[in-house]
Parts: C-alpha cells; structure tokens; sequence
C-alpha cells in the first residue's frame, strides 16, 4: 500500500483505527485455531489499540497470551487477504448458528431491519463486521504486537449479563515504536497517580465510598493551592463566584432538559413527598442566579464561576482513581451575553485557558463537537453556534478537528485535549456554547433600545474538575510539583542534635515569610533525611550543620539540581519567593 496524502501513514487517524482494527480480527483467528471452544464477542479498536471480548471456559494467562502472540505473528507471515461478503439476515444468522457463535447471532438480530450484514474473510476466518481493515494480514508487522492486559468485562456492558474475559493489544508498523510505547507504559506505571497519591499523602478512596474520595492534609494543601490559583485567574478576567445549592427540585432538572437527558445519571431522593435530584452539573442554579435580578445590556457580559461540588452516577466498573469518580468540584463558569458578543467572549475564554495551561507546562489540541441525535433546539441555531466557534479559534490562528455528533444536547462545544509530559492527552477544558437553556429559563437582560432581549450563554471550564485535573498534574509531573503546589516546599534538615534549635528558628523564619515547612529532627544520618526527602519530592532541602548554625547560613540542596551551595536565608527566601510567584517548573 504506497502512501499518498499521507492516507497510509500510522499518523492519520483513520488508517491507525484501520489497522488496529484488523489486529483484533488477527487476535481472533489466533484465539481460534488454538481454542477452538472460545466464543467470540466484539472486538474494536479503541484509542490506543484495540480489544476482543471472548466467552472461554479457562482463564487467559500470561503464558497462554504469549502462546496467542506467538500464533498472531505467523498469521501475519501468512499475508491472507481479508475478502468482504454480505447475507441477508437470514443466512446470516445460519451461517453464525453453524460455527457455534452465540453473541454474533445476538448482534445480527438486534441490526436493523435494512441492515447490510457485512463479514471479513482471512484464511479459514471469518468474522461479523462492518470494516474496514487492511486488505492482507501480511500489512500488519508481527514483531511489532503485543498483547498488554486481561481483564473482566460484561457482555454489552450489562453486569446481568455474561461475564467475558477482555484481551487488549497494541501494534504498530515497526518493532521500535513498540519498544518506545512499552517504555512508555512503563513509565506510566511509576507515574500512576493512585501510586503516587498514597506514597506521598494526598488523597485515599475506601470500600465504604466507592468513588468518592478523601483527601488528606498534602492533598488539601494542594488542592487548596489549586483553588487558589484558580481564583486569582478568574478574578483577573472579570468573573464573580457564587455557589449554588447541591440539592434542587425535580422540576428545576425537568426545566433544564437534565431529568430526560441525563436521569440515570443522577442521584435522586425524596424530600416532604417531592422528589429532589443532586445536582450533577451545576449549570441550572447558575440560571436562576441569573434570573434573580434584572440585568441590563450594560452588565453584559456577566462571567460567574462556581466550584460546584457534583455527583454523577457512574458504574463501578468504571471508576478509576481520581480520573473517573461519583463526585468532583467542577471549575465551573457560565457567561452571560449579547448575540454581537458571542466572538469576543470565546476569544477572551480561549485566553484564559492558554494562561491556565501554560503555567503548567501543558499543550492542547481542540476538537469542535457538533449536533448530536439527542438534541434540542432547531438545526439553523446549532449551524450557527457552531460556525461562531468556528471563526473565533480560525481568528486566533487555531487549528481544530470536527468530532460529529457529541456535543452537549444543548449546543456544540469546543473540547481541549492537554498533552502531558508523556505525551497522553486528557480531555479537561470545554467552552459549550448555549441558547437552549436562556430560553429555558427565559432569561432577560433590558437592551439598549429599552426592549428586553434573550441573553447567550456559554458554558466553560478550565481544568475540569479539581479532583481529575490533580490526577493529571500529579502524573505529568510524576508528583514533584512545582514548589508553588507542594504540600511541602521546604525541609529543613538539622545534621545533630546541636543544630535543632536552629532548624526550628529557620523553620519559624520561612512560615513568616509565608512557605510550607516541616523539619527532620530524627536520629538519623544526614544521608538518610535528604534521601527520604527526595522521596517525599520536596522541593528544596535545607542541610543545617555547626558551620551554618555559627555563620547563620543554609547550606541549600534542590530536588533536581542537587547542591545548590551555602547561602544567606534571605537569599534562599528571595529564590524561593521568585519560584513560588513566578510558578516556575524546574
């Protein structure tokens, strides 16, 4: 397959999504021919690499994936051609019914009635799917597979229904961009943020709350340092906060399109013989914060945040630390305005979130989702919205991809994809852009022709939610954190008992100066504390001996660039006082 335009290049989504696609059916056909008892499910590709759900009698093991791998790579060798055929339903279900495959019989009869019912040949395999692959097994590079994980998995995601064990793989076009992704995953690994969380004091999660977290004290300092930031921004461009209740009505959510959009979803109780929701966004009390006063073309536009602590009903299956969780604090804002606003306002928000992300080193991708099927609204105001978010970024000099059909129920939105510092991408901040819910909730502002006027809104927030973005930030930087977000900034390390009153007196000074200290005054060789402190990922440590302790020196030691040299204190408070206003990475 020669490449042209860049159509069969690994960089191009789409071709990637091909080929990992017929990896999967490679997996299956090795699945087969050595178990040939194994029932097969679906198998797609996914973001990075590709699944198949199977119904075995026995357990996938490592020696048993190994086994599958190795029979994956003379498939491969193989080159068989993968040939596409259809039959109608019926036949379908026949041809299914006779190789024993309960679940692709399942899937034919739940296709449509004027469904193409479409299978791909390879050798003796053959399999239910709708494309598209390569056109050989012999495209794919078998030394450049690898199977990476076995996991449990409903059948239709539906826990009444079967139990399936999950294979996921990963492949690419040759051996040393798989060694670089394995490293990579290997990296990850250290950096995970559930390790981290633990080994440096920020946050727990128990049986007893099942996605609900705890945050210890390091965690508080951190979120706590978070928030701040966060607001010093915001109030920088012009936002007030307000917080909103955490419980409201049912009618509230039936008004808002919540209760038919997203109810199961959402947590539901009954108060005095009236049923009440917790809130899962908090976009509803925004209007009627809104809504409770009258607003002139002059207040326009009206930015408000909230950090809004939400509950969201997610499976159990699902969670996953503090990236997938029941309940966030969502950086929330909402911005109220005129049609010949609506440009400015994005611009000026898109600003703000290059601000955001650059103070922690992070990039971005954008991606514009449009209409999706569960809608409201006509599809002149969603063409329209959407070619508003379109000229403002275009303006800004931009780039974008479309994602079709997954924005809000209410509008299209802008989503931001942040890259870390390994290269993965976390989608956090979101600019929706809104109509639907002004007209809701009737909202009003008075124009300048004395008429009143239907204000636009959009819906924004930057880090997403404080709980995921801190999973994020502890990752990309494989928790040692700017000295701006360390629980501790500062440990003061006295080499003998002599020195101890003076460790306490610098440790007093540096609270004074407004910095998070602690002290090691254990019976410990110097040795020992400075490696326990690096393992705390302090970032600056102190040495305190007899020679500092008479000169009234520090002798300075930094987390990445080791000896700093002796110093005045006030000289260290002024490097330290640059790092921490400044927000600078090291």
């Amino acid at each position: 397959m020669a490449e042209e335009n860049n159509q069969y290049s690994f960089d191009n989504p789409e071709y990637r999504k091909t080929y990992w696609h017929t990896c999967s059916h490679i997996l299956a056909q090795a699945v087969k021919r050595l178990y040939p008892e194994v029932k097969l499910a679906i198998g797609p590709s996914i973001d990075e690499g590709f699944y198949y759900d199977m119904d075995s009698p026995f357990p996938f093991t490592p020696e048993i994936l190994e086994k599958i791998e190795a029979e994956m790579r003379k498939i491969c060798k193989e080159k068989l051609k993968l040939e596409r055929f259809e039959l109608p339903r019926e036949e379908a279900v026949k041809f299914m019914e006779e190789k024993g495959e309960p679940y692709k019989v399942e899937l034919i009869n739940d296709l449509p009635e004027d469904a193409h019912i479409s299978f791909y040949k390879q050798g003796e395999f053959t399999d239910l799917c709708a494309g598209p692959h390569l056109d050989s097994t012999g495209r794919v590079k078998g030394n450049a597979i690898k199977l990476t994980a076995c996991n449990a998995a409903y059948w239709r995601g539906d826990s009444n229904r079967e139990t399936l064990q999950r294979i996921y793989g990963i492949a690419f076009p040759k051996k040393e961009e798989l060694d670089a992704y394995l490293q990579r995953i290997e990296e990850a690994k250290k950096r995970d943020h559930r390790k981290l969380g633990k080994e440096l004091g920020l946050f727990m999660l128990r049986d007893e709350g099942p996605g609900f977290p705890f945050f210890l004290p390091n965690g508080m300092v951190l979120r706590n340092a978070l928030i701040d930031y966060w607001r010093q921004v915001h109030k920088k461009y012009g936002y007030v906060e307000i917080s909103t209740p955490m419980m409201l009505n049912r009618q509230l959510w039936e008004r808002s399109g919540h209760w038919d959009h997203y109810k199961n979803n959402m947590y539901t109780t009954v108060i005095d013989g009236e049923d009440f929701a917790i809130k899962p966004m908090n976009c509803p009390g925004g209007m009627l914060v809104y809504a409770s006063e009258p607003h002139s073309y002059r207040d326009l536009p009206l930015r408000v945040g909230e950090l809004g602590l939400v509950h969201r009903h997610e499976l159990s299956g699902a969670l996953h630390g503090l990236f997938r969780v029941r309940c966030f604090t969502q950086d929330d804002a909402h911005v109220f305005m005129t049609r010949d606003q609506m440009k400015d306002v994005i611009q000026e928000t898109v600003r703000l979130f290059d601000e955001v992300y650059s103070t922690f080193g992070l990039t971005y991708t954008i991606e514009l989702s449009t209409m999706p099927e569960d809608h409201i609204g006509t599809v002149e105001e969603w063409e329209r919205n959407q070619d508003i978010l379109k000229n403002a970024i275009t303006d800004m000099g931009k780039e974008f991809v479309i994602n079709e059909g997954d924005g809000a129920f209410y509008g299209p939105k802008l989503d931001f994809h942040l890259a870390d510092s390994l290269g993965r991408t976390w989608q956090c901040g979101t600019i929706q852009l809104d109509s639907q819910l002004p007209e809701r909730f009737e909202l009003e502002y008075t124009g300048a022709d004395g008429e009143k006027h239907r204000p636009v809104m959009i819906h924004r927030v930057v880090l997403g939610s404080i709980e995921r973005f801190i999973g994020v930030i502890t990752e990309h930087f494989a928790g040692a954190f700017p000295a701006w977000l360390a629980p501790v900034q500062v440990s003061v390390l006295p080499i003998t008992d002599r020195t101890a009153q003076y460790a306490d007196e610098v440790k007093d000074l540096l609270e004074k100066a407004g910095f998070r200290v602690e002290v090691d005054h254990r019976n410990e060789k110097i040795g020992k504390k400075i490696r326990e402190a690096q393992l705390k990922k302090i970032p600056y440590m102190l040495v305190l001996g007899d020679k500092e302790a008479e000169s009234v020196t520090v002798s300075v030691r930094n987390r990445a660039g080791g000896d700093q040299g002796a110093m005045t204190l006030d000289e260290f408070v002024d490097i330290l006082r640059e790092e921490v206003d400044q927000k600078i990475i090291r």
